[in-house]
């Protein structure tokens, strides 16, 4: 299992955001993507999931192009961006439970997923009661219903505290340790084992 890119280059305007970025990442792997504000960095992890395309260069999973009609890509990758993807009218089973419907889960995952993100004692409550923290974490469970080996994450410990930006590294390496692959930014720092980390620097 591989994340390739190949000569990845992007435009915002007139100016060139990063140009001839490749890499490979394989499993058990995390990429850790970093660079100063406007470097790109979100940028970079829409055209690797697929969201946007790049001016210049492929994005490659399993030696096959993402845009290929014989991808099985999408059904690979779970995205979370700066944006949770949580319906504030509903409850946090029931947002689980709709993701999980999808991905044919049955509800025993959304309850084991929220146990998993310490939310379980507020299961049956709407997610516009949530604090921003607890909505984070509902997003991080997310991930654990969508059951998929890679994970492209943008600023997942945002709005977490202490406690909560733990839980993330926790859940994170036993996704890498179960032979998952993770993309992420981060303005925090990451407290997870450096053998399991590679790290792609842009604006130099």
């Amino acid at each position: 299992m591989q994340l390739e890119a190949q000569n990845l280059r992007c435009r915002r305007g007139p100016k060139t955001l990063f140009t001839d970025i490749s890499f490979s990442l394989d499993a058990g792997k995390l990429l850790l993507v970093e660079g100063q504000n406007g470097a790109g960095k979100t940028t970079l992890l829409k055209l690797l999931s697929g969201l946007r395309r790049p001016d210049k260069g492929e994005v490659l999973w399993n030696g096959m192009s993402i845009r290929s009609a014989n991808s099985q890509f999408n059904r690979q990758l779970a995205w979370l961006g700066h944006q949770n993807p949580l319906k504030e009218d509903q409850t946090a089973f029931e947002n689980l439970s709709m993701l999980g419907a999808i991905r044919s889960r049955n509800e025993r995952c959304a309850y084991e997923a929220l146990q998993a993100v310490k939310l379980g004692n507020v299961k049956h409550k709407a997610v516009k009661t949530f604090s921003a923290g607890m909505k984070r974490r509902l997003a991080l469970a997310s991930l654990l219903i969508a059951d998929t080996p890679l994970w492209i994450l943008d600023e997942p410990q945002a709005a977490l505290d202490k406690a909560g930006i733990a839980l993330y590294e926790q859940l994170a390496t036993e996704h890498l340790e179960n032979g998952g692959m993770i993309i992420m930014t981060s303005h925090h720092d990451v407290a997870i084992d450096e053998r399991f980390i590679e790290r792609l620097i842009l604006g130099q």
